[in-house]
């Protein structure tokens, strides 16, 4: 007998979404490593590889996101022409697909969260669920008319999704009949605090090791020159690009932010969901930037003033500024309670149970 599959398709647009894919992806196969695992995203499968082991990488578009050239420089006019060239292409990546589908005993799709994932799903004859805090009809909307026709087509297959995980920051996500909240993405860290201090040499205690990561697409223009102001603080960063300076770690090999995040007492960031997750999950403070024009930006801050020790930071603060703000006093978070976190495990479950 064939053994079953799930399909995993995953948005094209920076790290973020393949990240809590790839937690959902883990936690499924220890739950049941007989299910076979395919990923199919242009997500690096370097990245799928520092969260999950033996899956199929099948690199496949179904969506751009956001064209940017960094995490939040956004190209709107090459994000509209991309995608007006994906429509007129879906029935063509539709056949396709479920064709593969189908010659890969493929029981069920998991999306987050490309629109194009539905027809897929049901032409190949199986569900499609989803699991995102955002759908791409709420960024775009935000944009104006040139895009009604974009957003009309992702909503319109939204509302045939037979499921959906409402992760939690998350806007209303009214197009989806059927919806599950669910808590947290939030992986593990793989070391130990005291192993990876040693493997580091970092001596610096924790509230000033502070750690910079700006998604997949990273930032460009990062003062570096303001780190000579605070010599005795220890700062990590995922930056190839950035400078040699006494007391920045760059991370160059395949580590994740998140197995740095125990030992630093804040993270530096920009808006994002699986970042913020992460941090929310190994309750580290999140100092974020703003994000103008960008509509999930909004939800994502109010999120974290209500659920994590913070600092909100304007653009020209952080990179005109001096970082003074390192020195203020965080701000509580608004709520008492927490989030849970067992977001992934949750639906690694429901997947469990739907391949029983």
């Amino acid at each position: 007998m064939a053994q079953p599959t799930i399909y995993l398709a995953v948005t094209s647009h920076g790290f973020g979404h393949a990240v809590r894919m790839a937690t959902v992806a883990a936690k499924l196969q220890k739950l049941r490593p007989d299910i076979a695992i395919t990923f199919v995203t242009v997500a690096p499968e370097w990245l799928l590889k520092s969260y999950v082991q033996g899956f199929t990488y099948r690199q496949r578009v179904f969506d751009v996101g956001v064209i940017q050239s960094d995490s939040l420089t956004m190209d709107k006019q090459a994000t509209l022409i991309q995608m007006q060239e994906i429509i007129a292409r879906e029935d063509t990546i539709i056949a396709e697909e479920a064709q593969y589908i189908r010659d890969h005993n493929v029981g069920l799709i998991l999306a987050d969260i490309p629109a194009l994932a539905v027809p897929i799903a049901h032409a190949a004859n199986i569900p499609c669920w989803m699991m995102s805090n955002f759908g791409w009809d709420f960024i775009y909307r935000q944009w104006g008319e040139s895009f009604n026709e974009v957003v009309s087509w992702i909503e319109n297959y939204y509302r045939e999704c037979d499921r959906l995980f409402r992760l939690p920051l998350a806007e209303s996500m009214s197009a989806f009949p059927h919806i599950t909240d669910v808590g947290l993405t939030g992986s593990t860290p793989i070391y130990n605090n005291e192993e990876l201090r040693q493997k580091f040499e970092l001596t610096t205690p924790v509230a000033k090791t502070t750690l910079l990561t700006f998604g997949g697409l990273g930032l460009q223009k990062i003062p570096y020159q303001n780190l000579q102001r605070f010599p005795d603080w220890q700062f990590v960063t995922f930056d190839r690009a950035a400078p040699d300076l006494p007391n920045l770690l760059k991370v160059v090999n395949q580590m994740r932010p998140l197995d740095f995040m125990p030992i630093c007492g804040r993270v530096v960031s920009k808006p994002g969901y699986s970042t913020f997750a992460e941090a929310l999950c190994c309750d580290v403070p999140i100092i974020s930037l703003t994000r103008d024009d960008f509509a999930e930006a909004e939800v994502l801050l109010n999120g974290i003033q209500d659920y994590s020790e913070h600092l909100i930071v304007s653009q020209d603060e952080f990179l005109g500024g001096d970082w003074s703000f390192l020195h203020q006093d965080l701000v509580p978070p608004r709520n008492t309670e927490s989030l849970a976190k067992d977001g992934a495990t949750a639906i690694a479950r429901e997947i469990s149970n739907y391949f029983a």
